[in-house]
């Protein structure tokens, strides 16, 4: 730090513990100066060889028979009158980056200037800020934070501006010149560093004076950063790094903080100047959407006001992808009951995708807009965006109050073609059903048809075919094609063979299903489990020696398959299966009947018996005709 020191007389100010000053002289003092709340013994002549202000005050006081006068509303307060006090009487006074500043705006006030002496006060002030103070990258930032409190001194003697023009000259030197101290404590910086100055084998970062700014107030701040932004040497990213560290120094993470009634309006006023000091091109800023998504949720909580909650919400949507659920998770406020504000959310991505010209089956929206969309999202932000959304969505269903519609609308405001697997989306289902036990059954079909079981995993597949809280449907779904991904290259291709009389039966049956139930499915559904009866029942070959082997053959191979998916089941998947296969039985020539059973073998989930592939047929006709009309309820 650079300081001066003027004088060359001993200090011979002396108080008496109270509000009273004097000096150790041989002369009694002869005027009594009141400086605010304080009382200064001293003598005249020193004071009239210097101040203009106490030359004439003292003149009238003496007209007027008095020896007292009163100074007010001095800048810089008692203090800085007894630094212009020793001055006048030669004592030796040092100045400093944290008193300069008053001392030239009381000098003023008391008018030391050229007139009165010759290298008065007010001259060797200045000499001192020229040639120390505004050369000193600190000490121009601590002699800035003083001028907010000699206001409006500080102002009209230019003295904040020039603080500012020395500041934002030395912030956008070249790294490569910067000869100075700095703090740094950034990246590679595991603590606050001070760094001296740079030694030639070392480098100095590009964001080197970002830190030092971040401890001036929000107003001194603001007028830097414009200083720094109109010189046009500092990039964008640059720009929002430093609003990054000074919102991280100001801005606190806890909530309840934030909402206090005491600092709302100062945390107001700090983050309209944040967004206010964006810059404008709103496309390079894409590592800083969580820092963006900081704001919005500042912003949200003190109810800092629609415009800025657009302006953010503007630049969110454009790297919304590269957010984490942590940052999305932004708590409400009344009216609304959820936990987390699911609706925000919900519009931040309606808007990303919007952005993209994407709709959720992955056509383009020019039509809608009637504007061509040029956009840069690729496929792999889509696929990041989708994890994004299933991660929240596993997130935010652990809340009671979430309705049905808000997690459908979220799982579905993403395009299928996003979601190469759906184990995320099944995650957010089973926690959603778990944490909402008393959901009406068209509702968990409403939810549980979000997922595609073709695209689970086996381990999921495992999972969800264990999973009680699913309806029964979906778990004759996952075991359905969990069997055809298991079983083998001979139950593929047996498989592969049934499956356009599969496909009919299943037509033929779809039209006696629920209508409510096809009404609220959102993804194609494999054959009904009546329908994998028929399917495997309806393998036939024509009559002909060749026809019981291939049957044979194709009993072999189902009951293998069967065989060794059963061991990864549980016990209530494995007495569904069973009825599956089992119903199947040996195939029959034209003409014939094939038995399916009866009773209470058409209740999959009550029985705790498997029937077996050996069940014996019944003898009549139209017992076996209306056996066939009759389909396996398992919804």
């Amino acid at each position: 730090m650079k300081f001066m020191k003027l004088g060359s007389k001993p200090d011979a100010f002396q108080t008496d513990g109270g509000d009273s000053r004097y000096v150790l002289s041989d002369l009694p003092s002869d005027i009594v100066i009141h400086a605010d709340e304080a009382r200064f013994y001293l003598h005249k002549f020193p004071l009239l060889s210097k101040s203009s202000l106490l030359q004439r005050m003292i003149i009238e006081a003496s007209q007027n028979g008095s020896d007292e006068v009163v100074v007010r509303d001095i800048p810089g307060g008692v203090k800085t009158f007894e630094i212009c006090a020793k001055f006048c009487y030669g004592m030796v006074v040092t100045l400093n980056a944290y008193n300069v500043v008053a001392a030239r705006c009381a000098a003023e006030y008391l008018g030391m200037t050229e007139d009165v002496e010759k290298s008065n006060l007010i001259f060797k002030i200045e000499v001192f800020l020229n040639s120390g103070i505004f050369r000193s990258w600190k000490d121009s930032i601590i002699a800035l934070q003083t001028t907010d409190a000699l206001l409006p001194w500080s102002e009209e003697l230019k003295l904040v501006g020039r603080c500012i023009d020395s500041i934002a000259t030395k912030a956008t030197v070249n790294p490569a010149n910067v000869m100075w101290s700095y703090t740094y404590n950034r990246k590679s910086a595991s603590s606050d560093e001070i760094v001296e100055a740079r030694k030639s084998s070392q480098a100095v970062p590009k964001d080197w004076w970002i830190e030092d700014l971040c401890e001036l107030d929000v107003d001194l701040y603001r007028r830097v950063m414009v200083a720094i932004k109109s010189r046009g040497r500092i990039p964008s990213d640059a720009i929002v790094e430093a609003l990054k560290a000074y919102a991280a120094r100001w801005l606190p993470d806890c909530c309840d903080t934030l909402v206090d009634n005491v600092y709302a309006t100062s945390y107001k006023h700090l983050l309209e100047t944040i967004v206010w000091l964006l810059p404008s091109d709103k496309g390079t800023s894409g590592s800083s959407c969580r820092f963006f998504l900081k704001l919005l949720k500042v912003t949200v909580l003190i109810g800092a006001g629609d415009l800025l909650k657009e302006e953010l919400m503007d630049r969110i949507v454009m790297h919304l992808h590269k957010a984490s659920v942590s940052d999305l998770l932004i708590p409400s406020q009344p009216p609304a009951q959820t936990i987390y504000d699911v609706q925000l959310v919900q519009t931040l991505i309606n808007r990303y995708m919007r952005r993209a010209g994407v709709a959720e089956d992955g056509i383009f929206l020019n039509n809608l807009d009637q504007e061509m969309f040029e956009t840069n999202v690729d496929d792999e932000s889509l696929l990041a965006l989708s994890k994004l959304v299933d991660r929240y969505l596993a997130e935010v269903a652990s809340d009671p109050n979430l309705s049905v519609s808000s997690f459908v609308g979220l799982a579905t405001s993403v395009p299928e073609s996003a979601r190469l697997t759906h184990d995320g989306l099944y995650t957010a289902i089973d926690i959603f059903l778990k944490l909402h036990p008393s959901l009406p059954k068209l509702e968990k079909r409403k939810i549980s048809s979000l997922m595609d079981v073709r695209k689970l995993s086996k381990e999921a597949c495992i999972h969800a075919a264990q999973n009680d809280r699913l309806p029964l449907r979906v778990v004759v779904q996952v075991l359905f094609f969990e069997q055809l991904r298991s079983a083998g290259a001979t139950a593929a291709g047996a498989a592969a063979n049934g499956g356009v009389a599969a496909r009919r039966i299943a037509a033929r049956m779809e039209d006696d299903d629920d209508e409510d139930w096809k009404e609220r499915r959102a993804l194609p559904e494999p054959p009904t489990p009546g329908a994998l009866k028929k399917q495997f029942g309806s393998l036939k070959l024509p009559a002909g020696a060749d026809q019981d082997g291939d049957a044979r053959l194709l009993a072999r191979s189902g009951a293998a398959a069967n065989q060794s998916s059963r061991l990864s089941l549980s016990s209530r998947s494995r007495r569904i299966f069973d009825k599956l296969w089992a119903g199947g039985g040996v195939g029959k020539l034209p003409g014939e009947a094939a038995a399916v059973g009866a009773g209470k073998g058409s209740d999959t989930s009550g029985s705790s018996q498997s029937p077996r592939s050996s069940a014996k047929p019944l003898g009549s006709k139209s017992s076996s005709s209306s056996s066939r009309n009759r389909r396996y309820s398992v919804s």
